[in-house]
């Protein structure tokens, strides 16, 4: 079966209608998730513990879209 690997990451935004960190040093890495469902299960309790402050966003990134596996990865990715 395919690992289909998610983050859940978020912090503080310049602007609320925009995604722009104010502080990236500053990001929450809340963690890793095999499944959407625990992922979202993560980002919905992160989501919720600051509720109160409107600049605060969480995001869960599907890490899995992020490289296909079939395709040839390219020179700089082989040299680690």
């Amino acid at each position: 079966m395919t690992q289909r690997l998610h983050l859940v990451f978020g912090g503080e935004l310049i602007d609320p209608s925009k995604n722009a960190f104010k502080d990236v040093d500053g990001i929450d890495l809340v963690g890793m998730y095999p499944d959407y469902k625990s992922a979202y299960d993560a980002w919905k309790s992160a989501a919720h513990r600051t509720v109160d402050n409107a600049h605060m966003r969480y995001f869960i990134a599907h890490i899995h879209r992020l490289r296909d596996e079939e395709t040839a990865a390219s020179a700089t990715e082989e040299m680690g």
